[in-house]
């Protein structure tokens, strides 16, 4: 049988635009397997990527923060001190860079997140004094707490569903990934990724984007079939 999968979105499942892969609504839906999506982005985004999919709610969202598994949400990490230190970011003169809507920010639960083009020195002294820290993702500045990871978010998932992590396979491309990498048996980092995530995964794939994942995908089937 092919094995489980977590799955990150952002520049695994998409584009270099960003977009999603509409291929990704041709092979995720007929995995015969578990599929978990794992991400930075807020908890609603990865909920109703899986309705629009098909596939059972079962995600990580917020870098590990939010964990949604047999019908049961788990959080972990201070989203109060996250706005804290993002309050005491813009008081010294920084900006998080969103509009008044703030969509960013707007249903996260336990992170922040600033712009790429934020202050990123001063943003991390104000991290360093309220013990918090930030990563980027190569989407965001995340503002968020230590040990909080997707890695740690998958060992949940799978306490919840009776599954070894060793029996998924992890295809990602950045920092936040490199924790599922090392939780998961087997992991594989698309083209386009940071090089933590390559350091990280078993597998450094020729492909980016969709195209490196559906190659895993692939070759993953033609291993079940033999």
């Amino acid at each position: 049988m092919v094995p489980p999968l977590v799955l990150d979105i952002d520049g695994t499942l998409t584009d270099a635009q960003g977009h999603l892969d509409p291929r990704a609504f041709e092979v995720l839906p007929t995995w015969d397997a578990p599929v978990i999506l794992a991400t930075g982005k807020a908890f609603p985004y990865p909920v109703s990527l899986c309705h629009y999919l098909g596939l059972p709610q079962t995600v990580i969202a917020e870098n590990g923060g939010v964990v949604l598994a047999d019908g049961e949400v788990t959080f972990t990490g201070d989203r109060e001190a996250a706005q804290a230190v993002a309050d005491e970011f813009v008081a010294r003169g920084g900006d998080l860079g969103w509009d008044a809507a703030d969509t960013a920010n707007r249903w996260r639960e336990t992170e922040i997140i600033a712009r790429l083009d934020a202050d990123e020195a001063l943003l991390r002294e104000v991290a360093d004094e309220f013990d918090l820290e930030v990563i980027d993702t190569g989407f965001a500045y995340h503002i968020k707490t230590p040990g909080v990871e997707k890695g740690v978010g998958l060992e949940r998932v799978c306490e919840t569903m009776d599954y070894d992590p060793e029996e998924f396979v992890a295809v990602g491309d950045s920092v936040n990934d490199a924790s599922t990498f090392r939780v998961a048996g087997r992991s594989f980092a698309v083209a386009n990724a940071d090089d933590v995530a390559k350091d990280a995964a078993d597998t450094v794939l020729d492909q980016s984007y969709m195209d490196g994942t559906l190659s895993v995908l692939e070759s993953l089937r033609e291993e079940d079939a033999t």
